[in-house]
């Protein structure tokens, strides 16, 4: 089947490529396969993920390179894809972007001239240490004749470590975005799914990650606000560690399958999922401190530990707002080799690795 579909799309001459959408965060690698029917609905073929031990990656730098990779081979093997190019995206903490203002005439050669003037401004080392790389967004709002462009810049050992990362795991760096844009993207399709086409409303993302949880608010597809705070699911395996003696490693493991003892519900869940909420309502309280908005339309909760019994309840009673556990794959047909009951449990873990994926048909 694998080699049919290569001579078919060349026959065809179909113009996106397969390509597969990896995420490779500090607690483990995810991949997402996504393909399209003639109609333009999405199609998830695969979706796989492998954990990584702890220290591995630290602060978004890979200090255990092989041990990385080999994760990163066997969540390829696991997931059953034969499809080698790869999107992948840099964490938040080492892309600087900045959005500029230049005249909308400008040829290629000029535009990357005025970018490489604007990024000497503002970028803390020497521009032969950087990757450079910009996009035009579109006619400024506030400035006619002008086009709004994004910058993004990080540092090139940081990039090439990364492309090392794919090329070890035999596969080929197609894409390299950033996290933040990858899960915007896959959050697009979703809002607009909602009431009204999701027009005016402010959604407030969670993403509760192992080490640090990220709020995002969008409204039609813009980020009013973005902040990161150290709270996330790692310090649940902790508290479990801790209360059973387990190992960190073990503990992760038990926890993602559910195998704890009776009174693991009452004398560490609940407390967790309480102190949890808590953080999420002081996020949103900063928010509204620190914007002129005093409400927001929905909280949407992503990440491997937005499934966790009773969180987005208790989200909801805490705030007053409509809270909701986020399912990147809503509303997109399920290839053969997918199983239902192992995506409804870990499907929201899934966000970036789901926008890298839909990248392959997003210029």
């Amino acid at each position: 089947m694998g080699d049919g579909v290569s001579f078919l799309d060349t026959l065809l001459s179909r113009k996106h490529a397969p390509m597969i959408g990896l995420d490779i965060s500090s607690s483990g690698v995810k991949l997402v396969e996504l393909s399209q029917t003639n109609t333009g609905d999405y199609v998830l073929e695969r979706f796989a993920s492998e954990p990584f031990e702890k220290g591995w990656i630290a602060d978004g730098q890979i200090e255990k390179f092989d041990e990385v990779s080999e994760a990163v081979r066997k969540v390829v093997t696991k997931s059953g894809s034969r499809t080698k190019q790869v999107a992948m995206a840099m964490p938040q903490s080492a892309v600087i972007t900045k959005k500029i203002m230049l005249p909308a005439g400008l040829r290629e050669e000029e535009m990357e001239l005025q970018v490489e003037a604007e990024a000497n401004q503002y970028i803390p080392f020497s521009l032969d240490e950087v990757s450079l790389d910009f996009c035009v967004i579109g006619p400024s709002a506030t400035s006619a004749g002008d086009v709004d462009v994004l910058i993004a810049a990080s540092r090139k050992d940081r990039v090439q470590d990364r492309q090392a990362l794919a090329e070890a795991a035999g596969l080929k760096p197609a894409i390299l975005d950033i996290e933040s844009h990858a899960s915007r993207l896959a959050m697009q399709r979703l809002v607009s799914a909602l009431p009204g086409e999701g027009k005016d409303a402010l959604v407030a993302l969670f993403e509760i990650g192992a080490e640090n949880t990220s709020l995002k608010v969008l409204r039609d597809n813009e980020l009013l606000y973005d902040r990161d705070q150290a709270f996330g699911g790692a310090q649940l395996t902790q508290l479990i560690s801790r209360q059973y003696g387990f190992s960190f490693e073990e503990a992760e493991g038990k926890k993602l399958s559910g195998d704890l003892p009776e009174d693991f519900q009452n004398t560490i869940l609940a407390p967790f999922v309480d102190s949890l909420s808590q953080e999420i309502g002081r996020a949103l309280q900063y928010f509204f401190t620190s914007t002129p908005h005093h409400k927001v339309h929905y909280v949407m909760l992503a990440g491997g530990t937005a499934t966790l019994p009773g969180l987005k309840e208790r989200v909801t009673d805490l705030t007053g707002f409509a809270s909701m556990v986020v399912n990147p794959f809503e509303g997109m047909k399920l290839g053969s080799a997918v199983r239902e009951s192992k995506l409804r449990r870990e499907a929201p873990a899934y966000l970036t690795a789901c926008g890298l994926a839909m990248r392959r048909f997003l210029a």
